[in-house]
């Protein structure tokens, strides 16, 4: 009689499980309490994995539940139970998913649930960068648009573009994309040129920031593709305002001198009073220095 009541007991044991089991695999998540006390604990609390690498997590509740029922919801893998604890192990984590729950339920079907906060990145293959819209060379005081590609990142949303000229920043940016599978990226930025431009090298670097459960320090790829601008602008001559007045013997050599920048490089012409012969005009022309 005692082993009959034993195997009774064992029987509605096993049954409660399946019971359980088959609950806990159709229940609509959403109606399982994610605030109740002692809800069971992820170890580590927010898992942040590249893609195709493994997982391993342990999700846990106290041992005074351990007669109820633990499980995973939306999961992938495999898990095994050991008590009040389920270890979760993923060989290559190839799903981009955002979120799994770990529950313990007791036989009033009472369910309560933790929350563990899945991100599945993958790093950049590739960042380039160009104008919008030109090419050649760029003109002073016009405006153009930089563009800075990023190809293939996931999620987008943990990305930053900076730009730079030379070593100085010109600006961030980061997009509004929020979903979890990769995708390549366009990000502008419009400048202004001036001659100080010209021969200058544009580039921009993305950082994908994880936050500290990610790779540390965050993971960064650079524009291997820098592009030097050539500005054209109009000449402007380098000399005082209000130069010294030149005093000379008659019949004694001249010599002036005359020096301007542009781009393309300037072109010099002299011109004399016109006392003096046309020829020399002609003779001066194109030149910096001029004799007379």
């Amino acid at each position: 009689m005692v082993l009959f009541l034993v195997f009774l007991k064992r029987m509605f044991f096993i049954l409660l499980v399946i019971s359980l089991m088959s609950f806990l695999r159709d229940f609509h998540v959403s109606s399982c309490d994610e605030y109740c006390p002692d809800k069971p604990v992820f170890n580590p609390s927010r898992l942040v994995v590249k893609y195709g690498d493994p997982v391993s997590v342990t999700c846990s509740i106290r041992q005074s539940y351990q007669d109820y029922f633990l499980g995973l919801v939306n999961f992938m893998g495999n898990h095994t139970t050991n008590g009040t604890t389920i270890l979760w192990e993923v060989e290559n984590m190839t799903e981009w998913r955002t979120l799994t729950k770990c529950c313990h339920i007791n036989a009033t079907h009472y369910c309560c649930c933790s929350k563990l906060p899945i991100t599945v990145y993958k790093p950049p293959d590739n960042v380039s960068i160009s104008f919008r819209d030109h090419s050649g060379p760029l003109l002073e005081g016009h405006q153009y648009t930089l563009q800075c590609e990023v190809y293939n990142v996931a999620p987008v949303e943990n990305l930053t573009v900076t730009f730079y000229r030379g070593q100085t920043a010109l600006g961030q940016l980061q997009s509004n994309n929020t979903g979890k599978k990769p995708v390549t990226e366009i990000f502008t930025l419009n400048i202004n040129t001036s001659k100080e431009d010209d021969g200058v090298q544009y580039w921009c670097e993305a950082e994908l920031e994880l936050g500290p459960e990610g790779p540390q320090p965050p993971l960064v790829l650079s524009s291997h593709q820098r592009i030097r601008a050539t500005v054209l602008y109009k000449p402007q001559l380098l000399v005082p305002p209000h130069p010294d007045q030149i005093t000379i013997t008659e019949g004694s050599p001249l010599q002036l001198s005359c020096t301007a920048v542009g781009n393309p490089s300037p072109s010099y012409t002299w011109v004399l009073p016109t006392i003096q012969p046309p020829a020399l005009q002609q003779q001066c022309s194109h030149h910096q220095i001029c004799s007379f």
